[in-house]
């Protein structure tokens, strides 16, 4: 009860921050918005009347449009915030907290995922509203199974981003690994393009590392794109890849606070 109130009173706080900085906010979103826009219209042009490898152009549509709407709750990219607080010695005040770090970095985070996902909602219903009638004859697949993977999904993203961001304290060159980061989240997570429309080698490749399994996942199995086999392997590889996430920053964050010294730069 104590940690529940504690995690109430971390979310009040975070949510009127979040409210009081809200441009800054929108500025983010309108990277989104640029996806939203520039995307599905290039997929839409290259399918044509046809397909690739399964999808129309009325799936591409559709696929880019849930996916940036899901990743907007998924995708963290708080370890930036957190270098800065470890090299400016901000981190000390957090440490003395009655509230465990983790925890109270998961309700700060998710403030702004629920923040985020509040600004980007006008922009989804324009391109709702724009985009209804070419995506008028797919079939959606909000079941159970979406919203536990988008949910484990997001658990994944923010343990990645925590692992991520404990490198800071063993050295001050942690924001090169981070850019390096990027790289292989961007084409293996499906946000780029569906991971379903890759090779089969590639398609293996992806599923072998935790990036598909943030984004790429949830958003095909909203579409149908997957078995119901295919489905509960996706789960499965989820929390797998929560155990090992959570597993490194247990790992690394002991070992870490031996070598902060909080002084700041």
């Amino acid at each position: 009860m104590a940690l529940w109130r504690q995690s109430l009173a971390v979310f009040k706080i975070y949510l009127q921050d979040g409210l009081a900085y809200r441009a800054s906010g929108m500025i983010w979103v309108l990277t989104d918005v640029v996806s939203a826009v520039t995307l599905p219209l290039v997929w839409l042009t290259a399918a044509g009347s046809g397909t690739i490898r399964g999808f129309s152009g009325a799936d591409f549509v559709a696929y880019y449009m849930i996916m940036v709407l899901v990743s907007n709750f998924i995708t963290c990219h708080f370890m930036w915030e957190i270098n800065g607080e470890i090299r400016e010695g901000q981190l000390s005040s957090q440490l003395l907290r009655p509230m465990p770090w983790l925890p109270f970095m998961f309700m700060r985070n998710l403030t702004w995922r629920f923040l985020r996902v509040g600004l980007f909602l006008p922009w989804f219903l324009i391109f709702l509203i724009a985009y209804g009638q070419i995506m008028s004859g797919v079939q959606f697949h909000f079941g159970w199974e979406f919203f536990l993977a988008v949910f484990l999904g997001h658990c994944l993203s923010f343990l990645v981003a925590m692992a991520l961001s404990t490198l800071a304290l063993f050295t001050e060159e942690a924001q090169s690994i981070f850019e390096l980061y990027y790289f292989p989240m961007l084409f293996l997570s499906g946000q780029l393009f569906p991971v379903s429309i890759l090779p089969e080698w590639a398609q293996m490749l992806a599923k072998l590392f935790p990036f598909f399994y943030m984004t790429g996942a949830p958003t095909e199995i909203a579409l149908g794109q997957m078995s119901q086999a295919e489905v509960h392997g996706v789960l499965i590889g989820q929390i797998v890849w929560i155990a090992i996430a959570y597993g490194l920053f247990k790992f690394a964050w002991p070992r870490g606070l031996k070598r902060y010294n909080g002084v700041g730069l």
